[in-house]
């Protein structure tokens, strides 16, 4: 069932560190998953963000290794065809994204919660994932920011990194990933980077508070 956050107060005491989770976000191009990812990891010491892969060429100032794993279209086979991802998919047509097994796994093993964003495909990939690996379905939790088609173009034109014929792309993209807010655990609708950010800490209370809970017979 999808649960609907308002922002909560800043001064709402947070959980300490409980059980490992893995908040999985996802939403259009210009909602701010990335920002609410790095935001996470800058002022909850429990988290680390997922590093994922992908053939896109960085963009000025990205780092590789810290911003994602850059790998050309032949390196990114080789990993498909290892058997090393967890999930990838083709973002806007033009690119693959995906996620390193290890990545995940391994951390929430040993007790290391993770955020990561991905495209609407790669939560369905999670999905699929979850149902062959209890420890996935356990401790994961996807998140849809959800954000009105005119106010991503206004966000899109203020961060001027792209030109008007890929926005228009971008805008046809984020018009089908709308269609699949339902299906999300939880959905945030976009208000402010303080309202979206202490919304996406009242999930992360939720899922802990269920971890807690011991397991239905």
């Amino acid at each position: 069932m999808t649960s609907k956050l308002l922002p909560v107060s800043t001064a709402t005491p947070i959980h300490a560190a409980g059980e490992a989770v893995l908040l999985i976000l996802a939403g259009p191009a210009g909602s701010g998953k990335t920002t609410l990812c790095d935001r996470l990891v800058r002022e909850r010491p429990e988290f680390s963000r997922v590093i994922t892969a992908t053939t896109r060429p960085p963009r000025p100032g990205e780092i590789d290794g810290v911003h994602y794993h850059f790998l050309s279209p032949e390196q990114f086979d080789e990993k498909v065809a290892a058997g090393a991802f967890l999930e990838w998919a083709w973002v806007h047509k033009k690119h693959r994204y995906g996620t390193l097994a290890s990545s995940v796994l391994e951390p929430l093993s040993s007790g290391r919660s993770l955020v990561i964003n991905v495209d609407v495909q790669g939560v369905e990939n999670f999905r699929r994932a979850a149902r062959e690996k209890p420890l996935l379905e356990r401790r994961m939790a996807t998140v849809f920011i959800r954000v009105p088609i005119p106010e991503l173009r206004a966000r899109m034109v203020r961060r001027a990194q792209d030109g008007e014929d890929e926005i228009n792309r971008r805008l046809v993209t984020a018009e089908e990933e709308l269609r699949e807010a339902h299906r999300f655990d939880y959905l945030i609708d976009s208000t402010t980077c303080d309202g979206d950010f202490q919304a996406l800490v009242g999930i992360w209370r939720k899922v802990q508070d269920r971890l807690s809970q011991p397991p239905a017979e």
